[in-house]
């Protein structure tokens, strides 16, 4: 396995969180395992990826349920066929990746719109999905326009996904830091003491006040030279992960041609 697994035992469930490698950026898939399925949460950037999490899916023995897309971000939805179970998003997730159309993996994979094209629609509030609450929140601005927060309250995780990054380089390119920070302000609630990233490893709740101070610093570091802010942020957080990121951040805010290195 290329990727990374961080198993987290809470009593009846457990989260399985499988970080992809660095030249997949280290996005990551949830793996929730309640006493009778799994949820799966994002599908991965690449379809190797995807196959790697299904396949570790597999071992576990129970139903995959669904797959909820939190955003529409392709690195979070490339893999989603592969899973082979319902896609769930919310109607804005939904019609955003429709805008996208047809797509590549980075390894030149097609991934056709109507294959990764999510069917259930997610209305906000509290699910209870084989007996575990899921409560789903929309949210606004900030890493993306739109984007889906879940919490198990009855087990504090908090699935944040890319509203978290974990000791990777962050995606700034949609250019609404201080929507960020008050999301980040927002989130801090000691009875979340498992965080899931959308890049990186889970973590605590320490890694909010982390989040707060990267965008802070990119704040300060942001101007019309995408090469030396990468430059810049990289020497301020030299031991942070997936440099690729600020490449694709400087892509959407410069039209920085992005390369992606040979894995």
């Amino acid at each position: 396995m290329r990727g990374t697994v961080t198993i987290i035992d809470k009593g009846d469930v457990r989260v399985h969180s499988y970080m992809a490698p660095d030249d997949s950026i280290n996005v990551t898939t949830q793996l929730i395992e309640t006493p009778g399925r799994l949820v799966a949460v994002d599908g991965q950037i690449t379809i190797a990826g995807a196959d790697e999490v299904v396949a570790y899916a597999k071992e576990l023995g129970k139903p995959l349920d669904r797959l909820i897309i939190t955003h529409e971000h392709p690195d979070h939805f490339q893999g989603a066929a592969r899973f082979n179970a319902p896609i769930h998003a919310l109607a804005v997730t939904r019609d955003q990746m429709a805008a996208r159309g047809d797509l590549k993996d980075p390894t030149g994979i097609p991934v056709p719109a109507a294959e990764v094209a999510p069917t259930v629609l997610i209305t906000p509030g509290t699910e209870v999905i084989d007996g575990v609450p899921f409560v789903f929140e929309a949210l606004s601005g900030g890493e993306t326009s739109d984007q889906l927060l879940i919490r198990l309250p009855e087990h504090g995780v908090l699935v944040a996904q890319d509203v978290v990054y974990h000791k990777t380089h962050v995606f700034v390119g949609n250019h609404d830091l201080d929507r960020w920070q008050i999301i980040l302000q927002e989130l801090a609630d000691p009875a979340y003491d498992t965080i899931l990233p959308g890049h990186g490893l889970p973590a605590g709740q320490a890694v909010l006040a982390e989040m707060a101070e990267y965008l802070k610093v990119a704040g300060e570091l942001l101007g019309d030279d995408g090469q030396a802010y990468k430059q810049a942020i990289i020497e301020r957080f030299p031991t942070y992960a997936a440099p690729l990121v600020i490449d694709i951040s400087n892509f959407y805010l410069f039209g920085t041609p992005i390369v992606i290195p040979s894995a």
